[in-house]
Parts: structure tokens; C-alpha cells; sequence
């Protein structure tokens, strides 16, 4: 029916669900490679004891009826295999009721591993990720031409990430409103890039501009979704524009990237040439979007209120399967980055004249001279959380002794979590952990030092701790 069809669709719905998948591959890849240290068996938040004080209702999952080490690691890289496939074509070379059960599998094995995944999986590109999937099950495939329907909601998808960040700031620092806040941001944003140094030191007026570019991307633009195109497509195209923007700066996961996918199914109307003609619709399909769409819509109901609410929440998920959420990001920035140095030292007793040896992180900044590396889309989870961590205590309260204790047993899955380990041979005796205070060096700095950071010690984390002494604590 023309109705429910948009055959000039076609390209966004390509282009989506292609990047889609290539983001599910990166989760996929993502959790079987830290999930053995992080949730396993014998890591610091282990799922066992997860699913023994959670029941399946409130956070239903498949490692809820069965876990192992091994059956989560052939869960995760079976779905990167599924997601590599569907990013290849899979999906558009079966049957539509086959393409539609894939994504709906992709869905469904991701949303399992979030629902047991605490506080390591509690960030808002998770829940971005599962809601674009359900969308992409009933986008259909090459047979048909893509639901009107599914692409009003992808851009309501997209509105509401980009409005309901928008707003957060408005509402929340005050910085944003007075175009200060890239002053700081792009120094004590979680994991800078390899660029950020250079962003931080652009001139103040310009970050004066882009924050007020910032606000015209998410607080006007989003608005504009909503008009025919060309206008649609343009105000898209800036959000993308936007999106690399930040891809350049800065490392969040996979964050800009689906908004970048969101916002190119939009915007790719403008380009798309005519498409080859597709078959009418089955009828079960026709009944199957529209009760999607009007589920999509009845659950919209409160992340609609969420946006215009004075308590305006960020990341939030109204139901155990994370249908449709609320999103947004940095309602406040941090002025001062403060870093977690962990330490370790082969001395039984710990004294004036103990020599500390330092573990560095893949991502997070530690060693002054090293330039901070590009990672995103791929989540360095550890990292993230050292830096909410160094943040306040509270967020590393579940989790920050198991890892210490960890590196005082020299375990190879928390160790390839590292990127340095200072004791290849025998486990330290003792770690302590300190907080610094991290700033970029001046252009003049980092000539005549070659260190990208300066430090200084700011106050002890964790005092010196043994393996005997941590486990009695325990």
C-alpha cells in the first residue's frame, strides 16, 4: 500500500541496518573479550551472584536459566558472528520472516547479556543500541519497501536522543548556557582521544562556538526532523556533522555512532536514487508494524514526559527490556580531572622508601607521555568506570576491591584488561591506589618535557593493601 511503504526510504534503511550490525559486531566483540574478569565466574561482579538475588522478571536474560563461562563466551561470539553476517548482507538475501527473526535474534541475545551486565552495562548506548534493534526488525529487508511507520519512529528515536540531551544541559550546568563549558570538557571529558589535546587548546572563542553549535544540533535541528525534505534531510545531515565531531574529540563507545546511523536513515533521502521496485507488502507485515508502531508509541509515553519534566532523568529504561528509553549526556561537566593511579610494590612492608610500580590502562590516561589512544566504537568498560570511580567513591564501591584483589593474585583475565602489567612474573605484595589531579600540558610543556599531561598527587584512593589483609576486609 502507498500508505505504508516509502520506496525513497530505501538507502536510510540500507545504510541503518548495515552500520546497525557493524555497532552490534563491536558489542558482541566488546563483551566476549572482557566479560571473563568483569562478570565471570570469578570476576568482579560475577553473574551467578547476580541471578541469585535478581529474579528473571525483573531482569529477564538467558544467563538468568543457564550460566557458565563457556556459554556466555559462545553467546557473545555467536552474536558477533550473526551481527558480521547481517553487516555482510545476510539479512537481505532471506526471506523477509527470516530477515525480520534475525534482527529479532541479534535483539534478543544483546539484551541478555545487558539484563545481567550491573554496573558494567550501565551506560545509555546500551539501551540506544537494543531500541535501534527492535526498530530494525520490522524495517524489513530488500523484499519490501521500508514501513512510513518504522522510519517516523527512527527519527523519534533520533529526536529524542538528541532533544533529551539538549535539554539536560539547558537544564543542568550552568556553563552551558553561558558557552563556557568546552573550556573543560574536552580535558576531563571519561576517555579523551588522540586529538583532544589540540581540541582543548583551540581558542576560547571558538569553543564558545561550538558549544553554541552544540545546542543548535541538538536543541533546534531534532525539531526539524519533523518537516518534508529537504529540510528533514539537512537538519540531519548537521547532526552527523556534529556526531563526527565528537568522534573526533573524544572516545564514547559507540554513542555517536548510532545516532550517525539514526540520523543518515533521515538524511539519505537526498541523495537516493530511484529504487528498484519492490513487491507489495504481506498483509501479516502490514499487521505486525502497525501493532509494533503502536506499541512503540504507548511505551513513548514516558520518555515524552521525562523530556519536558524538571527532574529530566538521563539513560533511563522504563521496562526490563529497554523498549524505549530516555537518553542524554553531561547535564554536568567536571572542571578538574581527577585520575585513579593504581600501584603495586614487591615489599612486604610498605614504607618512605617502597618503590611503587604503576598498572596502565588501555584507555584511560595514566603515563604522562603517552598520547591518549582512539577506541571507540569498541567499550573500554574498566576504564570508563575508573573514571567515574575517581569521580567518588560510591561508584566503585561494588566492584573496586575484587579488582584490586584480582591484580594481587596476578589474574590473567583482569591482567589483559591492562595494558601494562608491572609484575609479568610474581604478584605484588602489596597495591595501593591514589588519586591525582591530571591537566593537558601548554603547547611550551609539552615541547620541552614531551609529556602530554602534568600531574599531582591530590590524595590517597586506597591505602597499601596485602592479599591476606584485603581478603579479611572481605
Amino acid at each position: 500500500m502507498e500508505w505504508f511503504s516509502d520506496p525513497g526510504s530505501w538507502l536510510g534503511r540500507l545504510v541503518f541496518q548495515r552500520l546497525l550490525a557493524v555497532l552490534y559486531l563491536v558489542a558482541f566483540v566488546s563483551a566476549a573479550r572482557q566479560f571473563r574478569a568483569l562478570l565471570g565466574s570469578r570476576g568482579m561482579l560475577p553473574i551467578p551472584d547476580f541471578t541469585a538475588r535478581v529474579p528473571f522478571r525483573l531482569s529477564p536474560s538467558v544467563f538468568q536459566l543457564c550460566y557458565s563461562d563457556r556459554f556466555f563466551a559462545g553467546w557473545a561470539w555467536s552474536g558477533a558472528a550473526l551481527a558480521a553476517a547481517v553487516a555482510a548482507g545476510a539479512a537481505d538475501a532471506v526471506p523477509l520472516w527470516a530477515a525480520m527473526s534475525i534482527w529479532a535474534v541479534l535483539w534478543a541475545m544483546y539484551v541478555s547479556i545487558v539484563n545481567v551486565g550491573q554496573t558494567w552495562y550501565g551506560f545509555g548506548w546500551e539501551t540506544l543500541l537494543l531500541e535501534a534493534g527492535v526498530l530494525a526488525v520490522f524495517l524489513g529487508n530488500a523484499d519490501t519497501a521500508p514501513p512510513v511507520l518504522i522510519m517516523w519512529l527512527l527519527r523519534w528515536l533520533l529526536f529524542r536522543v538528541e532533544f533529551g540531551a539538549g535539554l539536560i544541559k539547558m537544564r543542568g550546568d550552568r556553563c552551558w548556557r553561558d558557552l563556557t563549558c568546552l573550556y573543560y570538557h574536552h580535558e576531563t571529558q571519561p576517555m579523551p582521544g588522540p586529538l583532544s589535546w589540540f581540541f582543548h587548546h583551540l581558542p576560547k572563542p571558538l569553543h564558545r562556538v561550538e558549544t553554541a553549535a552544540n545546542h543548535v544540533a541538538q536543541l533546534l535541528l531534532p525539531i526539524l526532523l519533523f518537516t518534508p525534505q529537504p529540510v528533514a534531510g539537512w537538519a540531519a545531515l548537521g547532526m552527523v556533522a556534529t556526531q563526527l565531531w565528537l568522534v573526533l574529540s573524544g572516545n564514547f563507545a559507540w554513542l555517536n555512532w548510532i545516532t550517525i546511523a539514526l540520523a543518515l536513515s533521515a538524511a539519505a533521502p537526498l541523495w537516493a536514487g530511484p529504487p528498484a521496485a519492490p513487491g507489495a507488502p504481506p498483509v501479516w507485515f502490514e499487521a505486525v508494524v502497525g501493532a509494533a508502531a503502536v506499541g512503540v508509541l504507548a511505551l513513548s509515553y514516558r520518555p515524552a514526559r521525562n523530556l519536558v519534566s524538571r527532574g529530566q532523568l538521563m539513560n533511563t529504561s522504563y521496562e526490563p527490556l529497554h523498549l524505549v528509553n530516555s537518553y542524554g549526556a553531561f547535564g554536568s561537566i567536571t572542571r578538574v580531572r581527577r585520575e585513579i593511579v593504581v600501584e603495586g610494590t614487591e615489599d612486604e612492608v610498605s614504607g618512605p622508601g617502597t618503590t611503587w610500580h604503576a598498572y596502565e590502562f588501555h584507555g584511560k590516561p595514566g603515563e604522562l607521555r603517552r598520547l591518549p589512544r582512539q577506541f571507540a566504537p569498541f567499550h573500554l568498560r574498566l576504564d570508563w568506570l575508573m573514571w567515574f570511580a575517581a569521580l567518588s567513591p560510591a561508584y566503585a564501591r561494588a566492584w573496586f576491591l575484587p579488582f584490586v584483589a584480582r591484580l594481587l593474585e596476578n589474574d590473567r583475565d583482569t591482567l589483559r584488561l591492562l595494558r601494562r602489567n608491572p609484575f609479568p612474573d610474581l604478584p605484588p605484595a602489596r597495591v595501593r591506589a591514589r588519586v591525582f589531579r591530571y591537566r593537558f600540558t601548554t603547547w611550551r610543556e609539552l615541547r620541552e618535557s614531551g609529556e602530554w599531561w602534568h600531574r599531582t598527587a591530590e590524595r590517597e584512593f586506597l591505602p597499601p593493601v596485602s592479599r591476606s589483609a584485603l581478603y579479611g576486609r572481605r
